[in-house]
Parts: C-alpha cells; structure tokens; sequence
C-alpha cells in the first residue's frame, strides 16, 4: 500500500513542540515506506488564523529538516467542496438542519451540569417533519451519529479502541455562517489528498470515531488512524503554549541545533532498543509505530541540552559557525565581518563545555567585542608583580614575528621561571588583560585567537 501522511496544523500561534513531534513521525513513517508527506494549514479559523503564524509554521518545519512534498495545501481554499459534502449528507439522509437557539444550547449544557453529566446534544431537530421553522434564525448543520451499539477504531499505537455511540452527540459540521467546523472539514480534505495514515495527539480520539462516521456515510476509504500520548511539561502537567518551553521558537532562541531538536523528539515517547543518538538516515530506517509507548511522555530540559552539547562537539566547525552566525543574527548582536575568521579558527575550544548556541556565542565576547571591561573583583587581581610581568611579556610578545603555542610556552616558561611564580600567576593576569575576566578558554587559545595588534593593544591599557 502507499504511504501518504500529513501534518496539519492551525495558524493560530506559534508551532508546539508536541505539533513538531507529531509532523515528525509522519514524515518518518512517509519516507521509510518511501510515500508522501504534505503539510495542511487549517486557516478555517479566520479571526484567529494569522499569515505570520503559517510562515512561522513553515519555516520551523524547514528548520528542524522536515520537509514537504508539493506546496502548502490551504484548507480555506477548499471550503465550497466542504459545503458540497455537507449538502451531500443530507441529501444521503446522514445530517440535518437544526434550529436550535443559543439560548437553547445553553439550557441544555446548563442542565446536563446539575445533573452532573457530560452535555450531549438532545437531537431535538433529527427527525422532526411537517414542523414550523423558525424565520429569523439561520440553522446549523448536525450530522446523525449513530445513537445505539459501539464504534470501534484499531489503533496503531493504542490498539482497539472500543466506544460507546451513546457519548457521541449529533456533531455540528457546518455553522450558521455557513463556514464548515473541523469535524467536515478534516475528512474531506482527507479523503480528497488521499491520506493512507493519519498520525495525531491521543486527544483527538473522540474526533476519530466522529471523522470515522463520516467516511462510512460518504462510502470513502477510511485511513489507518495512530494516536500518540501528549507531551507533559517537567512538572508532570499536559504541555501548553504558556509554557516557557512549549513551542519551537523556545528552543530555537536559546541556541538549540535543528538536528538535537529532532533526535530528542525522535525518542520522546518512541524506542529502538538502547540507543540515544540517530542519524536521519538511522531515524527513517529504524521508526516504526511499534516502537511508540501508550503513556505521555514527560519534557525533559536536562535531556535537550545533554544532546545538543553533544551535537556542538561533533558537528563540522564551519557549519556550527554558520549556525551561530545565524543565532547571532536573530537574537543577539550580528557578528562584524572582520571578526568571523577569528570566531571561526576559535570554534574548536569556544563549544568547549557549551551547550547551546548561546553559551558558544558569550563564550566569544572578548573576540566579538573591541572593548574589555574587567570586573573590580578582578582588578584587585592585578598587583604590581601581577603588572610586571603583563609588562615583561608584552615586550617579548612584540618581538615574535608569528606568535604560535610553542613560542608562547617558551615566553611562559621564562616568565615563570625568572619570577618565581607557576602557571596561575603568569596566565591569570594576562588572561584578566585580554577577555576581562580571570575565567575563560586557555590563555594560549585566547591570544592564538586574536590578532597580535588586539593583543598588544589590550595589555598595553593595563599598564
């Protein structure tokens, strides 16, 4: 069978986090079994459906390396073969125009609540005839859900779901307005992109049972439906957009790198034996829907973090340059051209220990910054024995044509040894004369990485 999977979200704010995890399983189950994943926009929604919402939607799923087959399917653009659908099921005798108030609606709502059962929609305008219909009042239309026996769903990751019809009420597929609600508009354009798969949020499953019926009235092919458990944040709570660590843009401004995002996701919540790390060619070979667990998955910070710093010190320097260039650009302070080849030759002891794009990017301040400001803490370091030897050194570091780490050992050694000192009291404070602080990469590290002006000039203003 052919394998055609979707992601379909609404653009009503930011992508979630869970949304990425879900358009990534579909697009894993797509590309192993070599079949197609198309991106939906459900803009339905048009109050609350916003342009800036779908190019973020879009460029998000880009960033983390999920791409589309074909362009953006707008669900907006297909509303009149909703419509047609909608007219279709009452001709076919499977919806209704209902009538009923809002004043009504309400009453009944209020009185399932003081009776202390879930609101189910009473029917009353399924099966009326020969019955006055109210002029001033533009209907909806309810499609007839089955009222006696039990719907049954075999999910692929749940496995046979059994339901009651009873808790299914007669739904509303299309508003007064005459603007179809997610129920009609979901299947049909289902059923017209030929969705084989449809993988989603366990929290849709009563919307499965609902889309099921619809299909068996239209005598449409009904796809094989997954339902994967929600994200949980930290503290054990079902995941929202308030979290701070919620949507894509959360981890994309702390200095996340697309591929950790989406190995972590990977094994939220999915398994292959031991192993914690996946290449994208590893992830399409190795994901099956066998390997999803039936439980939430719990968000864990520490995690993300422990596998980007994992990525920053075996991606290629030259990428994670570009990265951090890109990171620089969105969220911080764009990196001046003439310091990116030093950024750059630096990378290799600049990821050192960091685990984000953001501790690489305050970890380069002293190249990236023409000014040093040192800390009265660390001004207090720098004694006249301190001075001394800053002096001594600047006067044979001017002399080396081309500095390199065996010649700055040497001028160490000497300064070492011709003051009595160890390694700490000559390195501390040049260290504290070039990035302002007696913390930092390497001393030799940080002089390698300047030019031999910048470097004369920072120790020159100590004195």
């Amino acid at each position: 069978m052919s394998f055609i999977c979707r992601f379909a979200p609404s653009p009503t704010g930011p992508l979630h986090i869970g949304g990425v995890r879900t358009a990534l399983f579909n697009w894993l189950l797509a590309k192993k079994n070599k079949g197609k994943f198309y991106l939906r926009i459900e803009d339905t929604d048009k109050e609350r459906s916003k342009e800036e919402y779908k190019r973020q939607i879009i460029d998000s799923l880009s960033w983390v390396g999920l791409g589309h087959d074909d362009k953006e399917f707008i669900q907006s653009k297909s509303i009149n073969k909703h419509k047609e659908v909608a007219e279709e099921l009452i001709k076919k005798g499977f919806a209704y125009k209902c009538y009923c108030s809002e004043e009504e609606i309400k009453e009944q709502k209020e009185k399932c609540k003081k009776q202390g059962i879930p609101y189910v929609y009473n029917r009353k305008w399924r099966d009326v005839k020969n019955v006055q219909i109210p002029k001033d009042l533009k209907p909806v239309i309810r499609f007839k859900s089955k009222i006696s026996g039990n719907s049954i769903i075999k999910d692929l990751v749940q496995g046979e779901i059994n339901v009651s019809n009873a808790i299914i009420e007669d739904f509303v597929i299309l508003r007064q307005d005459g603007s179809p609600t997610y129920q009609l508009s979901a299947t049909v354009d289902d059923h017209t992109m030929k969705i084989s798969h449809v993988i989603r949020g366990d929290d849709h499953k009563i919307n499965t049972f609902k889309q099921k019926q619809i299909y068996e009235a239209m005598k449409w092919d009904v796809p094989e439906f997954a339902h994967i458990p929600l994200i949980h944040s930290e503290k054990g709570s079902k995941l929202s957009k308030r979290d701070k660590s919620a949507t894509i843009d959360d981890y994309v401004k702390i200095g996340i790198l697309p591929d950790a995002l989406r190995n972590y996701l990977l094994r939220l919540g999915w398994a292959y034996k031991d192993k914690e790390i996946f290449t994208l060619d590893e992830s399409i070979k190795l994901f099956d829907l066998k390997g999803v667990g039936k439980s939430p998955s719990k968000l864990d910070i520490s995690r993300i973090l422990s596998i980007n710093e994992h990525y920053i010190k075996n991606i290629d320097e030259k990428i994670l340059f570009e990265f951090l260039k890109n990171y620089a650009h969105n969220y911080k302070k764009t990196i001046n051209p003439t310091k990116e080849i030093s950024v750059l030759k630096s990378m290799n002891f600049l990821k050192n220990k960091a685990k984000t794009l953001n501790d690489i990017y305050q970890n380069a301040q002293y190249i990236l910054n023409d000014e040093i400001k040192i800390s009265p803490e660390d001004i207090k370091l720098l004694d006249e024995k301190s001075k001394k030897i800053i002096s001594e050194f600047l006067v044979d570091f001017k002399k080396m044509n081309t500095p390199n780490k065996e010649s700055l050992e040497e001028l160490v050694n000497n300064l070492v040894n011709k003051h009595k000192t160890n390694f700490k009291g000559v390195g501390q404070p040049l260290r504290i004369a070039l990035v302002g602080s007696r913390f930092g990469p390497g001393i030799y590290n940080i002089i390698l990485s300047l030019t031999k002006d910048e470097v004369v000039k920072r120790i020159s203003k100590i004195n």
